[in-house]
This record gives C-alpha cells, sequence and structure tokens, in this order.
C-alpha cells in the first residue's frame, strides 16, 4: 500500500490537434491534464495531433498539474509513434485507449522502456493509465489493474464499451452498474484508484454532480473532464466534505476510547462503528490529509 494516495480527482482532454485550446489549459488547474491524440482527434489529423503535443509538453508540465497524454490503442498501428513523441521528464504517464488484456500493458511498457532509455528518463518512471471500455477489458479488469508497476490508475469508458455489447448509451445508471463495480472492486484489489468515464451533457452540472455522486459510491476515485466548466464539479464531487471530515474524525477518536476500554465496538449517533467503519473513516482522513497537501488553487 502507498502511504500518501494520488490525487487524481480530475482530469482535463485537451484535444490534442488544437494548439490554442492547449494555451488555453496552461491557465487551468485539473489534476491532471490530458492532452489527447486519441478519440479527440481525426484520422487526418493524428500526425499534427502528435507534433502539437510534442511541442506543448514542457509548457503544460510547468503548470504544476500532472500531464497524462492520451495515446491511440495498441492495435491502433500509431500507438508507438504517439509515445515517442511525448516520453519525457515533463510527464507523469500516458493514457492508452482499449486495452483488453494484461498481455497489452506489458507490450506499452516495454516500449516505454526503451523510450525511456533514449530520453535519458528512469526506468519505469512513466506510469501508465489504461482505459477499460471494451467488454475484454472489462472481464481483465483485475489482471490489467495489477499487471505492472507502472499501472498508477484504471479508467473507465463508457461510450466504447457501450459500442463493443452493441447498445445505445443511456442516462439509466443500471446499464453501466456491472462495469462501474467491477471495475472498481479490481481497482481497488489492485491499490490503484479507478477514474469514472466522461460526462458528456456539458452544460448539465447537476447532472455531472449526480454521475459524481453515483461514481465515488462505486468506489471511484475520480472523473475525466471534457470542459474546462466540469473540473470544480469534479473536484467538489470526489473531495471529502468538511462534514464528512469532521464525523470520520469523531468515529477514529470514539473508537480509540472504546478501544482503551477493551471494547472493539461502540455506538455513534445510533450507528454502531467498528473495525470496519474505523478505517474507512481513517481512509478518509488521509484522503484529505493529502488533498490537503496539494499545490495550492490560484
Amino acid at each position: 500500500m502507498t502511504s500518501t494516495p494520488l490525487i487524481l480527482r480530475s482530469l482535463l482532454f485537451v484535444p490534442g490537434n488544437r494548439a490554442n485550446m492547449l494555451q488555453k489549459a496552461l491557465a487551468l488547474r485539473p489534476d491532471a491534464l490530458v492532452p489527447d491524440m486519441e478519440d479527440s482527434v481525426p484520422a487526418e489529423e493524428k500526425a499534427n495531433a502528435r507534433r502539437t503535443v510534442a511541442a506543448h509538453i514542457e509548457a503544460l508540465a510547468k503548470t504544476g498539474c500532472l500531464v497524462v497524454p492520451r495515446v491511440n490503442a495498441p492495435d491502433s498501428g500509431i500507438m508507438e509513434d504517439d509515445l515517442a513523441a511525448v516520453v519525457s521528464p515533463s510527464i507523469f504517464g500516458i493514457s492508452v485507449g482499449k486495452i483488453r488484456s494484461s498481455q497489452d500493458i506489458v507490450r506499452v511498457s516495454a516500449v516505454l522502456g526503451r523510450l525511456e532509455r533514449r530520453a535519458g528518463v528512469e526506468q519505469g518512471a512513466v506510469r501508465i493509465v489504461p482505459w477499460l471500455e471494451t467488454a475484454m477489458g472489462v472481464v481483465h479488469a483485475y489482471d490489467i489493474a495489477s499487471s505492472s508497476p507502472r499501472v498508477a490508475a484504471v479508467a473507465f469508458g463508457a461510450e466504447d464499451l457501450t459500442n463493443d455489447l452493441g447498445v445505445e448509451r443511456t442516462d439509466d445508471p443500471a446499464q453501466l452498474a456491472y462495469a462501474r463495480s467491477a471495475i472498481a472492486t479490481a481497482a481497488v484489489a489492485a491499490d490503484v484508484p479507478a477514474l469514472d468515464t466522461p460526462y458528456f451533457h456539458l452544460r448539465d452540472l447537476d447532472g455531472l454532480k449526480r454521475e459524481c455522486v453515483l461514481a465515488r459510491r462505486h468506489g471511484f476515485r475520480g472523473k475525466f473532464a471534457i470542459h474546462p466548466e466540469q473540473v470544480e464539479t469534479i473536484n467538489d464531487a470526489f473531495s471529502p466534505s468538511h462534514a464528512e471530515v469532521a464525523h470520520a474524525r469523531r468515529v477514529v477518536e470514539a473508537f480509540r476510547e472504546a478501544e482503551a476500554e477493551g471494547r472493539g465496538s461502540l455506538s455513534l449517533d445510533g450507528k454502531v462503528v467498528d473495525v470496519p467503519v474505523m478505517r474507512r473513516a481513517q481512509k478518509l482522513l488521509d484522503l484529505a490529509e493529502a488533498m490537503g497537501k496539494q499545490r495550492p488553487k490560484p
């Protein structure tokens, strides 16, 4: 287990072929910036996106945000070109689409190792955020999440998953309940955070908040944003509230007092507090402390 949780509440996509949007992103402060060379870029613009993202990597890193470029899938034929363009000391990691098995991670990791040596980057430093967005990816979620120390988090892609299933994406939460539960459970078992799928109703911040709450209840730790206006809502939803922190402190303190008296449980506000409840409260306090140590927002 890591001593300090990785804070990835909001990860903002920026189209990689749009230099003006990458420039605007320099003023933004999500937890991570994701210059995108995959789904938001048309086929004829892939080479341009590669060049444009590479030219902006260092400036994006200077914002203090983690930089996690998204590259094309292993079977795209251009993944290695994308990786070669972005691997440098300036990135935290790379996000890669349509990961179907642990063998895909082995392949990506091998390419990263070669590129790290070429770029003078410490071996293993570049992390991987794989997208689980196919039926195969969901079925193999734990194998993927635990396949390499490079895996920093796993991302859920609902649009591609419903396409793979041959169904139309709806707003019914039940449609994605199994996939969300499977991915979040696998991520916890592998000790990495799970990151939720983007929300595509741009102007519906209330709907975004509801989906964030739903994802957090499934065990997700963050969510991808496709517009800067979504970042604040996502950050708030995946941050412990003042009330949650205050309650967690009461739980931990009350349990420690009971423990000192030789009791393994107690009643607080009419509810039983035992070891699992105390541990959940302590995890929330640890998360809140880690968030408090982040760089200040301007």
